[in-house]
This record gives C-alpha cells, sequence and structure tokens, in this order.
C-alpha cells in the first residue's frame, strides 16, 4: 500500500539530543535508544471507515515530531504504520452507507493520505493494510496453535462456510504471565473496557473471558480469506499489528505509539501475542500515547458523531500550517478540547512567525534552535518548542535585541525541519 509523499527537510546545523519519552507501562519519562543505534517506531493507523479528525491528526503529528527529532539527532529511523482495512466497524459503515467495503476503504485512505499529506506529516516508510497481509497473519495463527498458545473455538450455526468444524481462532492469554503489565487494570476492570472495545468476554467456548480472537471464521454475507488449516476467514484486530510489528521491525520495537484509548485492549494483546510468537521477551521497549481530543464537552469519536474533521477545516480555507498550530499548542499526552478559537488564533500565530522570518533579520537564531531540539528531546513539548518561537518573533517584529542577517532564515528552516511548519 502507498503511503504519501515525503514534504521536504531543511538541513540544520548541528545534532539533536536523545529524545526522552513518556512510558506508559513504567509511568516514568524513559530514553530512547543511543543515538548510535537505528531508531524503530509503530503507530496503529487507521480504520479507514470516515474521514480525519482532530484527535487522529493529534495522534500521527505527535508521531511525525518523533521522527523528525530523531532525524534530527542523526538517527536512522524505520517507522511503520498499518491501516485496519477490513473490520466490523468498516463492514457495519458500509452496509449502513450501501458502499462497497472496499470503496469505503479505498476512499478513506485516500483522503487520510490527502490530510497527513497537507499536515506535513512524513510518511512511514512502511504502510501496510491487515488485506495485503492476511498471509502474514495467518501463518502467526497457525504457528500459535501448534504452539499451544491459541485454540479454537465452535462456530455458531450458520457460520464457517464448508468447514464449520475448524472454529474460530482464539489466543490463550494464561500462556502469557506477563499480560496485564502494561495497562496495569485489575481484571474486573480489564473486563469492561474488553467489552466497550469490541471484546467478547461471553463469548461460549473460551478458555478466560480476556482471551482476544485472532482468526474470524467465515460468516455470511461477510468478506473472508484462505487461511489454509485455518480455514476461511479474516485476521482479528491485536493479531494484525502484532504481525506486522514483528514482520517489519524484527524482535523488538523501539517505540510502539498510538491514542490513549488504544493502551487496553490493543496494545496490551498486541504486546502479548508478539511474545507468543517468539518475539524478544520485551517485544515493545516503550509504549507511548497520546491524549484525547474532546468537542462540544465529550471525546472526539466517530460513534457520538462530535468531529472536528482536517479535510472539513482545510475545505472552509484554514491554512494547513494553522492546523498543525492547533496541534503543537497543546502537548501530545495530555487531554484537550477544541474550541473553533483555537484555530483562530493559530491562524493568527502564524502569521506574526512568516512576518518576522521575512525581514530576514531578527535576534540569533541559534538559541531558538537549541531551545525547540531540547524541547523535542523532553517528552516531545511542542508547546515550549512554539513559546520559543513566538518569543522571537515578537522580538523581531518589536524590533528589540540584537539583530543580524541570516537569523530569521535559521528560525524558518529549524522551525520547518523540526515542527514541521512551512513558513
Amino acid at each position: 500500500m502507498q503511503s504519501w509523499p515525503a514534504p521536504d527537510l531543511p538541513s540544520l546545523p548541528g545534532r539533536g539530543e536523545v529524545v526522552h519519552l513518556r512510558d506508559t507501562a513504567a509511568a516514568a519519562l524513559a530514553p530512547t535508544r543511543d543515538l548510535a543505534d537505528d531508531a524503530t517506531l509503530y503507530v496503529c493507523g487507521i480504520t479507514p471507515y470516515d474521514a480525519t479528525h482532530l484527535g487522529h491528526a493529534n495522534t500521527y503529528v505527535a508521531y511525525d515530531l518523533l521522527v523528525r527529532a530523531w532525524r534530527d539527532a542523526g538517527r536512522r529511523v524505520t517507522y511503520v504504520q498499518n491501516v485496519t482495512d477490513v473490520d466490523d466497524p468498516l463492514l457495519e459503515r458500509a452496509t449502513q452507507t450501501g458502499v462497497d467495503w472496499r470503496t469505503l476503504a479505498e476512499d478513506q485512505t485516500d483522503l487520510f493520505r490527502a490530510d497527513m499529506t497537507a499536515l506535513r506529516t512524513l510518511p512511514p516508510d512502511s504502510y501496510i493494510g491487515v488485506v495485503e497481509a492476511v498471509d502474514i497473519v495467518a501463518a502467526a495463527v497457525e504457528h500459535m496453535l501448534e504452539e499451544g498458545t491459541a485454540y479454537r473455538v465452535p462456530l455458531p450455526e450458520g457460520a464457517g462456510g464448508d468447514a464449520p468444524e475448524l472454529g474460530d481462532v482464539y489466543a490463550d492469554l494464561s500462556a502469557d504471565p506477563l499480560f496485564g503489565t502494561t495497562a496495569r487494570m485489575d481484571h474486573e476492570e480489564m473486563l469492561r473496557v474488553f467489552a466497550e472495545n469490541g471484546g467478547d468476554p461471553g463469548r461460549t467456548g473460551k478458555r478466560e473471558a480476556l482471551d482476544p480472537l485472532l482468526w474470524r471464521r467465515t460468516r455470511p454475507g461477510e468478506p473472508d480469506w484462505d487461511g489454509g488449516v485455518l480455514g476461511r476467514g479474516r485476521p482479528g484486530w491485536h493479531i494484525e499489528c502484532a504481525c506486522l510489528a514483528h514482520a517489519y521491525l524484527g524482535a523488538q520495537v523501539e517505540v510502539q505509539g498510538g491514542g490513549r484509548d488504544l493502551i487496553f485492549p490493543h496494545h496490551e494483546m498486541s504486546e502479548s501475542h508478539l511474545r507468543m510468537l517468539g518475539a524478544d521477551a520485551d517485544p515493545v521497549m516503550l509504549h507511548s500515547h497520546t491524549g484525547l481530543v474532546g468537542y462540544d464537552g465529550e471525546k472526539m469519536s466517530k460513534s457520538r458523531g462530535n468531529l472536528v474533521l482536517v479535510s472539513e477545516l482545510l475545505a472552509d480555507g484554514a491554512d494547513p500550517m494553522a492546523v498543525r498550530l492547533v496541534l503543537l499548542g497543546h502537548h501530545y499526552g495530555s487531554d484537550w478540547e477544541y474550541v473553533d478559537s483555537d484555530l483562530t488564533a493559530a491562524a493568527a500565530r502564524l502569521d506574526r512567525w512568516r512576518r518576522a522570518c521575512a525581514t530576514d533579520a531578527g535576534p540569533d537564531g541559534e538559541p531558538v534552535l537549541r531551545e525547540v531540539r531540547a524541547a523535542l528531546a523532553a517528552d516531545l513539548d511542542a508547546p515550549r518548542a512554539v513559546a520559543a518561537v513566538d518569543a522571537w518573533a515578537d522580538a523581531t517584529l518589536a524590533g528589540t535585541g540584537e539583530q543580524g542577517e541570516g537569523a530569521a532564515d535559521l528560525v524558518r528552516r529549524s522551525v520547518d525541519a523540526l515542527l514541521g511548519v512551512r513558513l
């Protein structure tokens, strides 16, 4: 699957610092690997049944900052992102709208690419849809059955096509003593969140209520694929990301990222699957999660319909760099609520920065570059970085401080390369 075009990154003098991120599992700030090591990043992608809202954009801009900071520090980065282009929500939306599920997935993935291009996010090195990875998932589930870390569950009547005896396949979480160590929830809370997020704790035939689906056998009217010994069917959600991370990034992922609502069950279970597939005993070095964006008093979500869509903001004339500045005005890990005045303020900030950089003068740009680098190294602190540029722009426009030629050009390149804002 194609991703989207990469924006140019201006060159900067010197190098960035080691990036520290808040690790969800440890509930503490932790360093990423040494600058001499290659970097690996897996970020959970979209389920393409609706357009990109600001909550999505908040996540992908956050990890775009991470990739920019890593590259500025001289690290070679391998970034992987998936597309869940077949799943229950997508199939349900296709049925509701009377659109073929493949057409819906393709159209919404195209719209997501356009949004990411407009926001100047760096594309992943590998952008993989689950449909093109069915063989990888089927082989992994077959391996888990052979190892005894998965089992079959009898099907309801009418399911399974011409081989209903094969059953759906579930992971046996009892085989993983480390399950639950990332989310740190008690069993009752895990059951509640699991049920609220597509899980089936009451499914008859499961060994444990939390055991997640790995392979869903053929159901009437649903798409399916040849799963070999598994029978025809399609992948479960959590195993998809585990397989892609393992196949494209190897035994250990340096950073696994996504929205905070993915901590459980999705990231907890996909990491458990990685252990069962024989990856590193600690297959995710650092778990990173973005905060949730609200609107009209509720978390922004497709199910609630309280969405602020990137594409609609752009269609209404918003500068995509102003939209990006709305996101950069909040720390990626915080929860916040969007209000319409945020975009107005961001547009004014963008205008101020552009006017300041148009002077080709201003106070020395080196301190700005140092502060932006230091801010990103300290848990991707975009508001701190933005404040540094604000202070420089205000001083430049006011004509205060020692003015020097070329300062504006360095600030412009720093803002572009590190914050992704084209001035």
